[in-house]
């Protein structure tokens, strides 16, 4: 099939399954001699919807590439893969702890205004314009999560 009809049936736009052969997570397809376009078969669409589950879940590149190698050795151990498993709870678990300050840090700037007033008179912008101690504290001022709209993000 074409890399176009792989896209539809899996989900993922023509780009996305482009990167992720550039970037090793799906072997290149083969070339049609007559046309030279890609051919994929069942194996890349099966391949695709795994890394597409993965991503569901949230997990990089790089934990998905050992979960793939780890596919494809089934007489190996698991071990590894419940590893990174625990790995990805206990980083989920961190990204839900920085939510919950954004949450916090969100509703008390939300309090700091309470009706609806001209923009010179705003508490939320007042409050932004001067920034408590909390706000300098890198730990504090970096807790939005990577991915979301305004953090670092990774392709899907």
């Amino acid at each position: 099939m074409k890399i176009g009809e792989l896209a539809k049936q899996v989900g993922f736009t023509v780009e996305t399954i482009r990167y992720y052969e550039k970037e090793g997570l799906l072997h290149p397809a083969l070339r049609d001699p007559a046309n030279n376009y890609r051919r994929y078969d069942h194996s890349h669409l099966e391949r695709l919807i795994f890394i597409r589950r993965c991503r569901t879940l949230a997990m990089t590149h790089d934990e998905i590439q050992v979960l793939l190698k780890a596919r494809a050795q089934p007489d190996a151990s698991c071990e590894t893969i419940n590893e990174l498993i625990d790995e990805h709870i206990h980083h989920v678990q961190a990204r839900i702890a920085e939510l919950q300050i954004l949450e916090t840090q969100l509703i008390e700037l939300r309090g700091q205004c309470r009706a609806a007033h001209t923009t010179s008179d705003c508490g939320i912008l007042r409050e932004l314009d001067h920034p408590t101690e909390d706000l300098t504290d890198p730990a504090v001022a970096h807790s939005h999560v990577p991915g979301s709209q305004c953090g670092g993000g990774q392709h899907t």
